[in-house]
């Protein structure tokens, strides 16, 4: 079973880096695992199933269609929706049992009219903005809005939360100073009378550089995946990285010295030159800024991007790679025969983040999914792959059959 671009993602990796981070932050303490932009792009499905397995409490997306897709796959754990949702999005918020993060009175009047029409309650999340300058409800406003929410009819308060710009940042200042105005924001909703279940702040950076931000629940994101918000951060819970991103060789060509590589011609010979292409490029979210100065690993050894990478093809010096060969692996990130190239380096090298690098991960890659070390699923464009072989009648050729199971949402009409 060959593909010619695909990511690998280990969920017993993703099992243990759940299981560290709940040894961290203490038995007291719920995770909310952030899956929005389908799990960093390791696939939202397949990854929030494991994490109910690993003993998380909650699950957390950007958009409504994020809720709704692991709600029509089967997961019925509460899901919250931590971005604002439009108001046309009331209906199916309730319909599909999912947590709105309020942030306007208008809303939450909306959402409490169709819960009484509904003849439900929903719960509900209110964002404070301590600093973060971007989602909520202003600190100055909160107390005044949070006693008008909870007056509604319909509406239960399940939590109140905060988050942190620059946690990340290797000075913890700014996060201490928000957390400090949350805290009285909370103490003036107790002296309200005002019951929150569930405060959270803490977001990946803050788990690591200020645990005392963990308070009742913890959202990690990207330390769930196996990687640091950033070098400044402490590395105080040992995580492993979940996904690789590989392609293969399909054409192997003896370039001349001299000879232009790409578009633009940002690449020439200086050598006879053994390029090898690959079937990935920036359509699959292998990031254009690679042209001439990423690196792949092939039989374990380092070989040079060489010109621009193309939508759906990239190349590659293998000169110094004795024995290359067409249908070799080559490492895009991740490890091969005892070297690796990080998503870190890829990143850096690209002029971006590891977690842009992640969620920009195409629907044309196809993620197997692995369980001590072996498929345990294949997910493609398509849906998701089954091969089996039967044996003909004669008993003298087994023939293989491949069949897709569409993943495609099930309409409700």
């Amino acid at each position: 079973m060959e593909f010619p671009t695909w990511a690998e993602v280990d969920l017993d990796r993703f099992g243990r880096n759940i299981t560290a981070i709940r040894a961290a932050i203490g038995p007291d303490c719920k995770v909310l695992l952030v899956v929005k932009a389908d799990a960093y792009g390791h696939g939202a499905i397949e990854i929030s199933r494991a994490a109910m397995d690993a003993g998380v409490s909650m699950l957390g997306v950007a958009t409504l269609h994020e809720g709704i897709e692991l709600r029509s796959a089967g997961l019925s754990t509460p899901i919250v929706i931590l971005s604002p949702s439009l108001l046309s999005e009331v209906d199916e918020i309730i319909e599909h049992r999912l947590t709105p993060c309020v942030s306007s009175l208008e809303f939450a009047e909306l959402l409490s009219r169709r819960c009484v029409a509904h003849e439900v309650i929903s719960r509900i999340h209110v964002e404070v903005d301590t600093g973060m300058g971007r989602t909520g409800v202003s600190d100055g406003d909160a107390l005044e809005f949070l006693q008008r929410i909870v007056a509604m009819r319909n509406l239960k308060l399940e939590g109140v939360f905060t988050h942190f710009p620059d946690a990340d940042s290797g000075n913890t200042f700014f996060a201490e100073e928000q957390l400090r105005r949350f805290h009285e924001i909370l103490d003036s909703l107790a002296r309200k009378k005002i019951e929150v279940p569930i405060r959270h702040a803490a977001n990946s950076a803050g788990i690591l550089s200020l645990p005392q931000s963990r308070l009742d629940m913890v959202r990690p994101g990207i330390l769930a995946y196996g990687y640091y918000p950033s070098n400044r951060v402490p590395a105080a819970i040992g995580v492993e990285g979940v996904m690789s991103f590989k392609s293969r060789v399909v054409q192997l060509r003896s370039v001349p010295a001299g000879r232009f590589i790409s578009y633009g011609r940002t690449y020439q010979a200086k050598r006879a030159t053994r390029v090898g292409v690959l079937p990935v490029g920036y359509g699959h979210g292998l990031p254009w800024l690679l042209s001439n100065r990423g690196e792949v690993l092939i039989r374990g050894r380092r070989a040079p991007i060489v010109g621009r990478v193309t939508m759906d093809l990239t190349m590659v010096d293998s000169t110094e790679i004795p024995d290359v060969a067409i249908g070799d692996e080559a490492v895009l990130f991740g490890e091969q025969g005892g070297s690796r190239v990080t998503l870190e380096e890829v990143a850096e090298r690209a002029e971006t983040i590891p977690y842009e690098i992640l969620c920009s991960m195409g629907k044309r890659v196809v993620r197997i999914f692995l369980r001590e070390g072996h498929p345990a699923k294949v997910l493609t464009l398509v849906g998701e792959r089954h091969e089996s072989e039967t044996l003909e009648t004669t008993g003298a050729r087994r023939t293989r059959k491949v069949q897709y199971k569409s993943s495609r949402i099930p309409s409700s009409g």
